[in-house]
Order: structure tokens, then sequence, then C-alpha cells
């Protein structure tokens, strides 16, 4: 007797809802559909579960749930009586920035050494290819000032956790991809203000040391959280290389309270009492909870592992949800050829990419990896930067619709590569 497939059944409700919607719109009744959209995303992204060729799309479907509820219900993504939900972005985003520190030490930025051609290529073609192709996006389509500015923050930002994941589905050197995005994180302080204020200074008022302090706080710091929190879960590292780290750290820390202080002109006492909160949430409270975690998971790395993976990606979900939500109304006006826009800022960086480090002569493993951390930006810090400028529901619709859509585009290219393994790995 042949086992009900769960997976099967969910596919086969996705295809009547979806027949049931097309049935409704064209006979003009689009208004009608309702909740039918939702019910659709998540009967399909149930449905792609069951089958291997398919089942990466899974995630990226949930998030198109996400982003179809926030455009029919956009009212209870908004705010709940006083509360403002768009609060929740910074937060979220420190979590899985803080989640990604966890699973990474120092000891990933020896690819800096081993291969310096490739991180050097994949770092200066992140910067400058895709804050030049957003920057020629804004100018040739004409989009409102604040709109046009948000297609360039989101050219400037750094590479995108997502890269990783692509690089690793299509045989790509994943080593050298975690280089490259760890790098390109790492000077996005400097280099994300400097290019917005050169590129998107005509569409919207820029703070360079108020963007560096926002980029400090929301992804360096909860980085170094994480790396914090990993030296006391492993517990491997010897007592000097221990004490070294943590005094690396807390240079780090010291340095973003400067900035503070001169991003927000503040005396000496002011200072004092933001590095205390700085050491207290972002050095303190990562080895407690570290040396918790390590005495009643007792050294389940893996858990921990699932535990941080899934709030990374709940919280990317919620983010995008929250942000196309407080934009709707914009979304309607502008939805179509930014979604257009998106996807061409979004593929000329793969292609750009492969291209540059082509010319360059790099093996094909090192090719692939580059057009992912070229063409995959990290949308959640473009999307807390917009709210910390106060216009979320303008300067973050860019980054709301990149994140979806690359991941898209990302599953696509990685399995189609992946179908076509490297030539070094074919002669090996």
């Amino acid at each position: 007797m042949n086992k009900i497939n769960p997976h099967k059944i969910a596919l086969g409700f996705a295809s009547f809802f979806f027949i049931l919607i097309l049935a409704l719109v064209f006979t003009g009744n689009a208004a009608k559909t309702g909740i039918l959209p939702i019910v659709f995303f998540i009967l399909l992204a149930v449905g792609v579960r069951g089958f291997q060729a398919v089942k990466g799309f899974s995630y990226t479907i949930w998030i198109f749930t996400a982003v179809t509820f926030s455009m029919i219900y956009p009212q209870y993504l908004t705010s709940a009586g006083d509360f403002q939900f768009k609060t929740l972005i910074v937060p979220l985003l420190q979590i899985i920035m803080f989640g990604m520190g966890s699973q990474m030490s120092l000891n990933d930025f020896t690819g800096v050494i081993k291969m310096p051609k490739g991180v050097i290529i994949g770092v200066g073609s992140h910067y400058i290819i895709m804050p030049l192709v957003a920057f020629g996006i804004s100018r040739i389509f004409n989009f409102p000032p604040e709109i046009a500015a948000g297609i360039i923050l989101i050219g400037c930002v750094p590479s995108g956790l997502a890269s990783n994941v692509m690089s690793y589905i299509a045989h790509a050197n994943l080593v050298l991809a975690v280089t490259i995005g760890a790098i390109s994180t790492l000077i996005s302080p400097f280099v994300t203000p400097l290019l917005m204020k050169l590129l998107g200074g005509q569409y919207i008022e820029v703070k360079f040391w108020s963007m560096m302090l926002d980029i400090l706080n929301m992804i360096i710091l909860p980085i170094v959280a994480g790396f914090i929190f990993n030296l006391f879960t492993e517990g491997k590292e010897k007592l000097r290389s221990k004490i070294m780290q943590l005094v690396v750290y807390f240079v780090i820390i010291l340095l973003t309270n400067l900035v503070y202080m001169k991003a927000k002109q503040t005396d000496i006492s002011g200072f004092l009492v933001a590095l205390v909160k700085s050491l207290g949430w972002f050095y303190i409270l990562p080895i407690l909870g570290a040396l918790l975690l390590r005495h009643f998971l007792k050294g389940d790395k893996k858990l921990m592992s699932k535990i941080l993976s899934f709030l990374s990606m709940a919280g990317i979900a919620i983010i995008i949800a929250i942000i196309t939500a407080a934009g709707r109304d914009s979304l309607l006006k502008v939805g179509a050829l930014l979604l257009l826009t998106s996807l061409l800022h979004n593929t000329t960086g793969y292609a750009l990419g492969y291209g540059v480090s082509w010319l360059f002569g790099m093996p094909e493993k090192d090719r692939r990896t580059v057009a992912f951390e070229v063409g995959m930006q990290n949308g959640g810090l473009a999307s807390g930067l917009a709210l910390q400028m106060g216009k979320i529901a303008t300067v973050g619709l860019a980054p709301a619709i990149f994140g979806p859509l690359m991941n898209v585009t990302g599953s696509a290219l990685a399995s189609w590569w992946r179908s076509r393994p490297p030539k070094e790995d074919t002669e090996n």
C-alpha cells in the first residue's frame, strides 16, 4: 500500500488555489481573492520541501508568503496600539548578525593570507560594480528621490549572508566566499557611508558619522558579540589566545563609542555611559550566555546552530514583511518598475562579477564565488539604515524587494551551476 505523501497533497491543493486565483483575476474579481494568495504560497512552501530538486526554494516561498500577507493586511504589521512594529527591525538585524558571528572566529580570516588576489578582486568588484550600477539605474529610470536613494543604498552595503549558501550549492570556493563576505562587512562602516554620501547625497541628506555609527551598532558589534560567544562556547582556545582576542574586541567596542561621541556630539560622561552599555550588551552578556548554554546544552553546538539559524531566517522574513507593510502605498505606485530594476541590478552584479574575475584569470570556482559575492547584498542592513534615517516606507522599499528577489535568482543560478561542476572539480 502506497504511503500518503503530504508534500504532493500540498502541491495539489496549491495548484487548485492557483487556478482559482487566476480565474478570479481574469473575470475581473481580483479584489475577491482575499486570503487565497497567502494560502497558495503556504501550500507551495510545504509542497516543495518534499522534492530535493526544488527544496532550496522553500524559504524563498515563505518570504513571498510574508510579503503577500503584508500587501493584503498591512494594518497587522504596522502597529499594535502605540507600539510601532518597525522598531523591531534593528534588534532583529542584530540577532541575525550575532548568529552569523557565533558561527565564525578570527580563523575564518586566514583566507586573506591564502588567497589575497581573490579577496581583493571580490571586495573591490563588490564596492565598485554594485554602487555604480545602482547609480546608473537611479539616473536612467528617474525614480522619486527617496526611492532612488534606496536603490543606491542597496548597492552600497556589503555582500549578503545568502551568498555563502549559494557558493556552497554551486560548487564554488566557499572559503573565498566567507572571506570576501566577512571583509566587505568589516569595512562597511567606512565604505558604505562614503559611497552613499558621494552617490546618494544628491537625493537625500546623508550624515556620514551617524551612518557609520548605525552600521557599527547594527552589524559590527553584534558580530563581535557572536565571536565572543563562539570563543567561550567552544572552549578550545588557549588562555593567551582568548586574552588577545578579548583585547581586540574591547578595542573595537571602544572605537565604536568614540564614533558615537563624534556622531552625537556628546561629552566624556555621555561617552562613558555609552561605553558601559556597549560592554554590557556586546561583551559581558555573550560571555555569560555562552557559559550558561554550554552548561545546559552540554556542548551541543548543532542544537545551538539550529536555534540561531532559525532565528536568523525568521528575523529576515519579519523585517521584509514589516518594511513591505510600511511602504505598501509607495510600492503600489512604483512596484513593477522597482521589481524590474532590482532584477537588472542583481543580475548585472552576477554577470560583471563573473566577467571581472574571468578577465583576471581566476579559476571557475572562484569566478562563481565572486559572481555571488558581487550580486547579493545585505538587504537587512540597508533596511536598518533606511529605518534610522526615518524613511523606511520609501528608502526601505528597494532593499525589501531586492532581498527576496536575489534569493530566487541566486538559488536558480546556484542550481544551474551545481549541475555543471567546475573544470577543476572534474579533473580532480
